[in-house]
């Protein structure tokens, strides 16, 4: 068997892994803006857009701390 992977890859996987799982509330809430945005229930507009995400961005950044994604 060939074990050449290493343990720091594993842990630098694992890591991705983790903060993406802990940042699906978040993606959930921007794909569920935008499905209200092409259903007509939110208006369409780059502004309003840009603050939905700005917002949001700061929220996971708050909430997840060195663990967000920086974008």
């Amino acid at each position: 068997m060939d074990y050449s992977f290493g343990v720091p890859s594993v842990m630098a996987e694992l890591a991705r892994v983790g903060s993406d799982v802990l940042a699906l509330p978040f993606d959930m809430a921007r794909e569920q803006y935008a499905k209200s945005v092409r259903a007509g229930l939110v208006e369409r507009s780059m502004i309003a857009s840009a603050k939905f995400e700005h917002a949001v961005s700061a929220l996971e950044r708050f909430t997840l701390g060195g663990m967000a994604r920086r974008y």
